[in-house]
């Protein structure tokens, strides 16, 4: 059976009579299926907001999240995070450099007890596919933002408890990439001193931030965070196998930290242990 959609908002539907009449949006799913007989619709189905392009991939458990073939695409190191990440009750949430939403929204999803999360991102495209995940999953606690990290408004000084982030964290130009794809990936429109900079910022005292970032780029990371009053509280290494050289980092800093840091026994993201 398809996937259905609780509360996704579509713009058109297609009459079953030949007069070809449409429906002014918004209307949600589940309000259309219940008058479609009356009203001589179809019932509709989530493919009905999906763009050209755009599939459905599992989230976490039923939960689906919108993807599209042509942008970029999420990869294991923000399933990685999300894990990594630890919630306290009632956490006040955001996720920068959000892309279609997964390290945000797969981190709810694992932690329910927190009060929200709000996914900052800068492309319109991707932005506009989370807040559909968003709508399509029926997520009352998530909401989307699309605007550089950079720009995030005053109003969210001092808001947050827990800062999720998956950066691009390469460097170069755009070489064989899309602009789309090369922003995501390569610190193109934003660094990570400006990321740093942005997370101390919407963090309350004591909050937490959480970034994963290249493993050559360890003592970069730390300066940076310690620079800024954000002191690193946990470090994880990830390995491609287990006992082989890193290639990523995870670190957790925290606004007003005192000094002191865990190091976690390394992981390693090969299939098996995903």
């Amino acid at each position: 059976m398809p996937h259905r959609c609780g509360k996704a908002r579509i713009s058109i539907f297609k009459r079953q009579d030949k007069g070809g009449g449409k429906i002014p949006p918004p209307f949600l799913l589940s309000q259309i299926n219940l008058y479609a007989p009356a009203l001589g619709l179809r019932p509709v189905t989530v493919n009905a907001i999906l763009k050209e392009g755009e599939v459905l991939e599992e989230l976490f458990g039923d939960k689906k999240i919108i993807q599209n073939k042509s942008l970029y695409r999420f990869t294991s190191d923000s399933i990685l995070l999300s894990r990594f990440a630890r919630a306290k009750y009632g956490d006040i949430v955001a996720d920068f450099c959000a892309g279609s939403g997964i390290v945000g929204l797969h981190f709810m999803c694992l932690n329910g007890h927190i009060s929200g999360v709000t996914l900052f991102e800068m492309q319109q495209s991707l932005s506009d596919m989370s807040a559909r995940t968003i709508e399509c999953n029926g997520f009352e606690k998530a909401r989307a933002v699309c605007c550089r990290v950079q720009d995030i408004g005053r109003e969210y000084d001092d808001k947050f408890s827990l800062i999720l982030c998956n950066p691009p964290y390469e460097r170069g130009g755009f070489e064989n990439l899309t602009y789309e794809k090369a922003v995501c990936r390569k610190e193109i429109t934003i660094t990570l001193p400006e990321i740093i900079e942005a997370a101390f910022r919407k963090l309350k005292f004591g909050g937490r931030f959480a970034l994963v970032n290249r493993a050559d780029r360890l003592a970069e990371v730390i300066y940076l965070l310690k620079a800024r009053g954000l002191e690193p509280k946990r470090l994880q290494f990830v390995s491609g196998t287990a006992g082989g050289k890193p290639y990523l980092i995870m670190v957790e800093a925290v606004k007003g930290g005192k000094p002191g840091i865990d190091i976690l026994p390394a992981i390693a993201n090969a299939p098996s242990a995903q």
